[in-house]
């Protein structure tokens, strides 16, 4: 399938810059995996489509403030952008320009607040960088770090930022980019989900460069994703398989959850008669047309860049004239796309 297939007009009105004012507020498109038309609703009525025994799974990785702004000691700007946290001192980082982030090369912040070295290339677009201040990684992070917003939010980023590229439930550090699907869901949300009989429970998937990246080859199933870590707790392990052999269904939040649950499952974590175990590892699972779902029943997932591996995804979970179906409806609507946009249940 050629990639062109995942293309689709979008005015840039339409391109959200900035949250709503209430997170459940944003518009929610519900779509029949079997056919027929959509409903309009705010995600807040999200729990009216749901059934009792259905298990909504989100991702609780909490994205790090990865964007660091340094100069050299010529004073040119140098981007990093924080990719995995190695130990107290050293991260792998990607950056901007890449010529110039050479081993030995010295960065420090404005005020000379903090000072970095790269140690040496890691393959094309990565870096290792040891903390050489009198600050662990994550403190440096916290202190002078940016919100890593997509390069679509055309502005900086605003201390509103930390709150809302974020999910309320998010615990576990590790992510250069929120997992948004969930950036809907507020407490309330989940306590009304609970009330119906709805269990909600979390894995982690930590959301790595790879978002930010175009598929490179016009083939689409000759692409390949970064690996990012996942890691699923036995007990939800277990309340999943409970609630398929009951008839529930697993209800993914996301592209990262489903790409971790799918996972789950080839890593032969999910069947079987023992007691589950906690699961953890490494993915880069592409998922595109022709790809069987096996744990996945349901997702809610916002509305994905033309031609990216999450809308390829969406793709191969409801079909792709289906999918460009929806799109259409949602850009004659004026749905609000991508990160801060709003949201499609597809049940």
């Amino acid at each position: 399938m050629r990639l062109d297939a995942f293309d689709y007009p979008l005015p840039e009105k339409l391109v959200a810059q900035k949250p709503l004012a209430g997170r459940s507020a944003s518009r929610l498109m519900v779509v029949d995996r079997r056919g027929g038309g959509v409903h309009h609703a705010r995600f807040r009525d999200l729990p009216r489509f749901l059934n009792e025994g259905d298990v909504l799974v989100v991702n609780r990785s909490r994205v790090i403030p990865a964007r660091l702004l340094t100069r050299r000691r010529s004073g040119g700007r140098v981007e990093l952008l924080a990719l995995k946290i190695l130990g107290d001192k050293q991260f792998l980082a990607t950056g901007q320009p890449l010529r110039k982030l050479q081993p030995g090369t010295s960065l420090h912040g404005d005020d000379g607040d903090y000072l970095c070295r790269i140690v040496h290339r890691s393959g094309e677009r990565e870096v290792l960088v040891q903390v050489e201040s009198n600050h662990t990684v994550a403190g440096l992070l916290e202190a002078f770090g940016h919100v890593p917003l997509p390069p679509y939010i055309q502005r900086a980023d605003e201390p509103l930022d930390r709150e809302r590229y974020q999910t309320v439930y998010a615990r576990e550090d590790g992510s250069v980019a929120a997992p948004t699907a969930g950036l809907h869901i507020t407490s309330e949300l989940i306590s009304a989900l609970e009330g119906r009989g709805i269990t909600v429970c979390s894995l982690v998937l930590h959301v790595g460069m790879g978002t930010f990246l175009a598929l490179g080859n016009e083939v689409v199933e000759e692409n390949s994703l970064h690996r990012e870590s996942y890691a699923i707790d036995g007990d939800v392990i277990e309340r999943l398989r409970r609630a398929k052999k009951n008839g529930g269904r697993v209800v993914a939040v996301g592209t990262t959850t489903t790409r971790a649950l799918e996972s789950l499952y080839r890593a032969g974590h999910f069947e079987g008669h023992e007691t589950p175990v906690a699961c953890h590892g490494e993915t880069d699972l592409f998922i595109h047309p022709g790809y069987e779902f096996r744990v996945v029943d349901a997702l809610v997932t916002n509305f994905h860049v033309p031609k990216s591996s999450l809308l390829v995804l969406v793709g191969a979970f409801l079909g792709v004239e289906r999918v460009l179906e929806c799109y259409r409806v949602a850009v004659a609507q004026e749905y609000r796309f991508f990160s801060y946009g709003d949201a499609m249940f597809i049940r």
